[in-house]
């Protein structure tokens, strides 16, 4: 069985083909950041655009890599949602034209089932139950993971995500987007204590999070003191300190709450140097499993895609019409 997966859900174009019995053989991944570097953030219409210009020969340099034809291909999985509307129709419709033409299934996928499973792609991955943490530019969640197909979500983001809100303040500091990977870069020319940023929704019970207001705070600093570079490298160390802290404070109540010991943390921030460390020490100090994706797997993949499908396709499911209905919404509550 090989499965050709396909993402397109924000500003990445990914094709990866899964097999059934040596898993993932090849992935590509195709960025849109320069496109959207300008602008300082992605532009829906520029990225549904580039996706039709992309995907086609993506697939065909991808099936080109391990040598297979498509009349090989037994399945197409695909980015359902959530996402932007445009790019998303952009893959649904590749894969399911793609499909019918081969007279194989296609199968739409949850974005986040597949970040919540990018980890399972290791060598050694996790096992169950634990608690996953879902960080990126458009989301942030904690979940109870008691098998696959089993997420029940225990905390979310009531108004920015934690990648978001590291993008916004780059733009405050007047760093190139994406403001995560900028901001931790210059973070390490920072003061540690020079400033001491809030830590959003920790002084009260509960498992959300906020990070609007940490924005906020970050924009009152910056109008308060000199534009100088460290400065600047001062205040991009407390924001990233004040995420971080916050997100291990709530993933210390999400394990106490649920008496698990694993943590799974998978999105584009689970990419960040210093979250990682951070959680490690905390794993060693208190005998806690820590699971991130490999690197490569943390931006938006179809690798994961490929594998959410292959898990979703061996129970039999499949569309079962020709239909185009992706979700920039959906709850992942639903699945």
């Amino acid at each position: 069985m090989y499965i050709l997966a396909i993402e397109t859900s924000c500003d990445e174009t990914a094709v990866a083909i899964y097999h059934k019995v040596d898993g993932l053989l090849v992935h590509k991944i195709y960025s849109q950041i320069k496109m959207h570097q300008k602008y300082a953030g992605v532009v829906p219409e520029l990225a549904s655009r580039d996706h039709v210009r992309v995907l086609l020969p993506l697939v065909k340099e991808t099936l080109k890599e391990i040598d297979i034809n498509l009349k090989y291909l037994s399945a197409i999985g695909y980015t359902l949602g959530p996402g932007l509307i445009g790019a998303l129709m952009v893959g649904a419709m590749f894969a399911k034209t793609l499909a019918m033409s081969l007279s194989i299934p296609s199968l739409g996928i949850h974005h986040i089932e597949g970040h919540l499973l990018a980890p399972m792609l290791d060598d050694k991955p996790p096992s169950f139950p634990h608690v996953a943490l879902i960080v990126s530019g458009g989301h942030t969640m904690l979940a109870k993971i008691t098998g696959l197909g089993s997420y029940e979500i225990i905390g979310e983001g009531i108004d920015d995500a934690a990648g978001e809100a590291f993008d916004k303040t780059g733009k405050l500091l007047g760093l190139p987007y994406p403001g995560g990977p900028a901001i931790s870069k210059l973070a390490e020319s920072g003061e540690k204590g020079r400033f001491k940023f809030p830590r959003p929704l920790t002084g009260q019970p509960g498992l959300n999070f906020s990070f609007s207001g940490l924005k906020t705070y970050t924009a009152n600093t910056c109008m308060k003191h000199p534009d100088d570079l460290q400065t600047k490298a001062d205040i991009a160390l407390a924001f990233e300190d004040a995420v971080i802290d916050t997100l291990i404070i709530k993933c210390k109540r999400a394990l106490k709450e649920t008496g698990y010991k694993t943590i799974v943390i998978s999105g584009g921030v689970s990419a960040n140097k210093s979250l990682r460390k951070t959680f490690d020490e905390y794993g060693k100090k208190h005998n806690i499993d820590i699971y991130y994706p490999k690197l490569e797997f943390c931006t938006d993949n179809a690798a994961m895609i490929a594998y959410a499908a292959f898990y979703r396709l061996e129970q039999g499911q499949k569309d079962l019409t020709l239909e185009l209905s992706p979700k920039p919404r959906w709850p992942l509550e639903e699945l």
